[in-house]
């Protein structure tokens, strides 16, 4: 019998405060026309001087948060309604999941499993990564023992973060019917395009495989050597079946159509190449963090006033180019028919390049609104962006 989602988050409030059976909550994504004050919050039952609480864990992109509430129904039931649109609770017996649509109704699955509640108060933070996983040795992270070199760390981390962004997209993308369920015959498809020593090609491919998700993965870069490099660390793995590299540019990459499309500090343009490659074949998910913004910043020759009192300042102009290349690459997104968020994927102490522009394929109409901004954001600082050009589906009439 299906559920209001009035019921649904009743239900889902229960599980919540039964702190002797919960193990975890995770609420993540955001509801239409609504504001979440977190990007994704997990919650879990701790123990604290013979006191059980709920452990709430939140990330600003910079520092990681906990805040301990306590199991009261009222204010369980005011988070989980205050706009995320997915909540998932496991149980020591099942999980309750609950996605809730763009018309408001709550799509609600049950599935039956046994779980172990940990209420230790200092859990440390689980890792998608096993250190000793034979290819971080292989690219170069670990070390023959397994151990993350100090001089990778920064490193290791941004590919764990890049997972946890990932994961629960994809996941969230496949349950609403965005991308196609992987199987054995039709596996999921991941193209990274500019991947470099191809960490996060690697990681994601290892990661996915290792929780039974069928998957195909090819990295595309310019360089012969690394294209070579990759390939060869893929045949020291025995997974050349499933990961394959080519030397090409990326606008004109003969790699095949992708469920999947990622592109992680493509060099100025070379972000619009991988974006348009992913529009313009039907990629269902971009994830994609830009590096360096020169073609619109050598554009804004003469700034809308009242921005002449910052562009004056060559850094703040530089930053300011940076700004709006990424926000009208968002619109563009918008217009072909993505829901889009830009996001940070990780905090500047690792990486100044940290802003990811996550996109997902839903077919939606442009809002009037977005056309509109766009066209008044190109005509005040009369610039033209590459990626209007390499889109063949971008109109705006």
């Amino acid at each position: 019998m299906p559920l209001s989602i009035e019921q649904a988050l009743d239900e889902a409030c229960a599980l919540i405060v039964d702190t002797k059976t919960l193990v975890r909550v995770v609420l993540s994504g955001r509801r239409r026309n609504m504001q979440v004050e977190h990007e994704r919050i997990d919650i879990r039952a701790v123990e604290i001087k013979g006191s059980i609480v709920l452990q709430l864990t939140y990330s600003d992109g910079k520092a990681t948060t906990t805040k301990n509430i306590a199991p009261d129904k009222s204010e369980v039931l005011q988070l989980i309604s205050s706009g995320y649109a997915n909540i998932t609770v496991d149980s020591v017996d099942g999980s309750m999941s609950i996605r809730v649509t763009k018309s408001g109704e709550a799509q609600v699955h049950h599935e039956k499993k046994s779980l172990e509640q940990n209420l230790s108060h200092d859990k440390k933070k689980e890792r998608l990564l096993d250190p000793a996983d034979p290819f971080l040795r292989e690219v170069g992270i670990a070390d023959h023992k397994g151990q993350i070199k100090p001089s990778k760390n920064d490193k290791y981390k941004q590919v764990e973060e890049f997972l946890r962004l990932l994961v629960p997209t994809l996941n969230s993308a496949i349950e609403a019917g965005q991308i196609e369920k992987p199987s054995k015959d039709r596996p999921l498809s991941i193209v990274d395009l500019g991947c470099g020593h191809a960490y996060l090609t690697f990681a994601a491919h290892q990661y996915l495989k290792s929780i039974g998700m069928p998957v195909h993965v090819t990295g595309i870069d310019i360089r012969p050597a690394s294209r070579d490099r990759n390939n060869e660390i893929a045949q020291t793995l025995g997974i050349s079946e499933t990961i394959t590299f080519k030397a090409e540019k990326i606008a004109s990459t003969t790699a095949a159509q992708a469920d999947v499309a990622i592109a992680l500090h493509a060099c100025d343009t070379a972000t619009d190449d991988a974006i348009a490659w992913a529009v313009n074949g039907g990629a269902k998910l971009l994830l994609i963090a830009p590096c360096c913004h020169h073609d619109i910043q050598k554009q804004m020759e003469q700034s809308p006033e009242p921005w002449g009192a910052i562009t004056k300042f060559g850094v703040m102009k530089e930053r300011m180019g940076d700004l709006l290349t990424d926000a009208l690459r968002a619109q563009i997104l918008r217009i072909v028919g993505y829901r889009v968020e830009i996001i940070e994927f990780i905090g500047g102490e690792h990486t100044p390049r940290n802003i990811m522009i996550r996109a997902v394929k839903t077919g939606a109409q442009p809002d009037a609104l977005d056309i509109d901004r766009y066209r008044e954001i190109t005509t005040q600082w009369g610039v033209v962006p590459a990626l209007s050009k390499k889109i063949s589906t971008f109109t705006i009439g």
